[in-house]
């Protein structure tokens, strides 16, 4: 039985209840999580599959296979991966920034955009401080997931930007945020479990988008979200597709990433069944 691994955002809601209602609980174990804590357990093989922060796949690419058609991305502002500046994001150079711990991925692009767009040579440090007292300790602060959805509507004195606005703005490529990944030492016991796993993510990717009405009335991130606000996101600033368009972000992401030391080297994308 293959083992899940469950990013507890807004998200990943629609692709979870989807697969959830179409197919039977029964048939995987689901395992939950924020995207650093499930990204190290896919590392380690203990869960099989996950949509798992796409700097992951490349910090070890020997370890996973990219299960093709779906992924976590914006085609412009995300919405939910943002940076807090109490000055403008040009005039951090020098400056302090703090980080969320719960993704590698949008540090990794919070720190590409800062060096090669904007010309900043930044400090970070990752805090559990809470946004308000992480703002009255550095200019800048990167809040991803709900945290950021949340601080967005309650934050108001502050520069925010949207570093998926910023990506496609300067790239003109969709950013992928988390990549399907699975575990290529569970591939030879769950071969054929991995090929109906693609498969039903597939069709309840076109599930979920025909159906986000219905998912959002019995959504509980509606409950502080609003309706019409997650509706909203899920429609406007979210892409589950990884289509060519996609791929190209991925490898210029990795490319950039390589370039700067964040990664060895940016890898070939190896997907399963390819």
């Amino acid at each position: 039985m293959l083992r899940i691994g469950q990013i507890e955002y807004a998200n990943c809601t629609p692709i979870f209840h989807a697969l959830r209602q179409q197919y039977p609980v029964g048939d995987y174990i689901y395992v939950g999580g924020v995207p650093a804590r499930l990204n190290t357990l896919l590392a380690a093989g203990d869960i099989d599959v996950c949509p798992s922060s796409s700097i992951a796949y490349a910090l070890h690419p020997d370890r996973f296979l990219i299960i093709p058609e779906i992924s976590i991305s914006s085609c412009g502002p995300v919405q939910s991966v943002l940076l807090f500046s109490s000055m403008p994001i040009e005039e951090l150079d020098g400056r302090h920034v703090l980080l969320s711990s719960e993704s590698a991925t949008s540090v990794n692009l919070l720190k590409i955009l800062l060096k090669k767009r904007y010309r900043c040579n930044c400090t970070f440090q990752v805090t559990a401080l809470a946004p308000d007292a992480a703002l009255q300790e550095a200019p800048g602060l990167l809040l991803i997931g709900d945290t950021a959805l949340r601080t967005l509507k309650t934050e108001t004195t502050v520069y925010v930007y949207d570093l998926g606005e910023l990506w496609h703005d300067w790239t003109g490529t969709p950013f992928v945020f988390a990549l399907w990944l699975a575990f290529r030492g569970s591939l030879p016991d769950h071969e054929s479990e991995f090929r109906t796993l693609a498969n039903r993510l597939e069709r309840s990717k076109a599930f979920a988008l025909a159906n986000l009405e219905i998912i959002a009335d019995v959504s509980q991130d509606a409950e502080w979200m609003g309706r019409d606000n997650l509706l909203s996101y899920w429609r406007n600033n979210l892409s589950f597709d990884l289509s060519r368009e996609h791929v190209a972000g991925v490898n210029l992401f990795f490319r950039l990433a390589a370039e700067m030391g964040l990664i060895q080297q940016a890898p070939e994308l190896a997907f399963l069944g390819s």
